[in-house]
């Protein structure tokens, strides 16, 4: 009897022995695959994040070299013109300031300009002609003169102490003035000159 009570006692106890080295080996075979899985989950999400610094790195890198073009290419184009505006300044600015304050080729000018006036070439010339007040003493003599074929037609002129050089010609009714200031000449030879100059200096068209 006590032989007996024995073995069953053996046998539970290697049946217990048994079934938790079981368990055991269940919950770590349980748990080396879900450390895998974790694992293998870690790895690919590991994988999406260098994928898309990749990226964000490359688009970044695009954007920087798009950015470094346009400020490179605007600031080439701001050099070229401003080259361009030296050299056109210096081929034009003192030329006209030198003729303009030539009073017999202001004079002949405006002669030009009174002469071409009148498209209907009536007798009469209603136009208004404004000078600088400082030019009043040199061209307002021979302009105002009694004698002045163009004042006898009906020439008006007036001064004006804004005005710094050139002249301005409109009707009398003021509707309109034609500005020929130092200004506007300067202007329009470095127009007329900008687009050789470009051309000249890098073989490309304005």
């Amino acid at each position: 009897m006590e032989n007996k009570l024995q073995e069953l006692t053996e046998k539970i106890y290697s049946e217990g022995i048994e079934k938790a080295n079981k368990e055991a080996e269940e919950i770590r075979q349980k748990a080396e695959k879900e450390a895998e899985e974790i694992e293998k989950k870690a790895k690919r999400e590991a994988g999406k994040i260098v994928e898309k610094a990749k990226q964000e790195a490359e688009e970044a890198k695009r954007k920087l070299d798009s950015e470094l073009k346009l400020a490179a290419t605007q600031a080439l184009t701001a050099l070229k013109q401003k080259i361009t505006g030296l050299i056109t300044s210096k081929v034009v600015d003192e030329p006209v300031e030198k003729a303009l304050n030539d009073k017999a080729f202001l004079q002949k000018i405006i002669e030009i300009a009174l002469k071409n006036w009148n498209p209907g070439k009536s007798g009469n010339l209603d136009v208004s002609l404004l000078l600088p007040e400082e030019d009043e003493e040199k061209l307002g003599n021979y302009f105002t003169s009694k004698e002045n074929e163009y004042l006898k037609k009906g020439l008006e002129v007036r001064f004006d102490d804004r005005m710094k050089s050139g002249f301005m010609i409109g009707p009398k009714d003021g509707s309109f003035k034609i500005s020929f200031t130092e200004e506007n000449f300067k202007n329009f030879f470095k127009a007329y000159l900008r687009s050789a100059t470009i051309e000249l200096l890098y073989g490309e068209q304005s």
